[in-house]
């Protein structure tokens, strides 16, 4: 897929919860939080009470799926 289309792709679901499939196998939960044309940022809840902050290169993006807000 286009990197462009890909990007467009994140700028609609930004705020939203979203799963990544990663080339290499990683799977990331986590709200759009950032979107550039190179990487995603996305916050992933921790064990705390706090978030991590995650970036996901685009190029390295197998499958994006949104998560259902209900």
């Amino acid at each position: 897929m286009d990197l462009q289309r890909v990007e467009n792709l994140f700028r609609r679901y930004k705020g939203q919860t979203v799963n990544i499939k990663t080339l290499s196998g990683g799977v990331y939960e986590g709200t759009v939080s950032e979107i550039t044309n190179d990487y995603v940022a996305l916050m992933i809840k921790n064990d705390g009470e706090g978030e991590d902050q995650v970036f996901v290169l685009l190029h390295s993006i197998e499958s994006v799926l949104p998560r259902s807000q209900a």
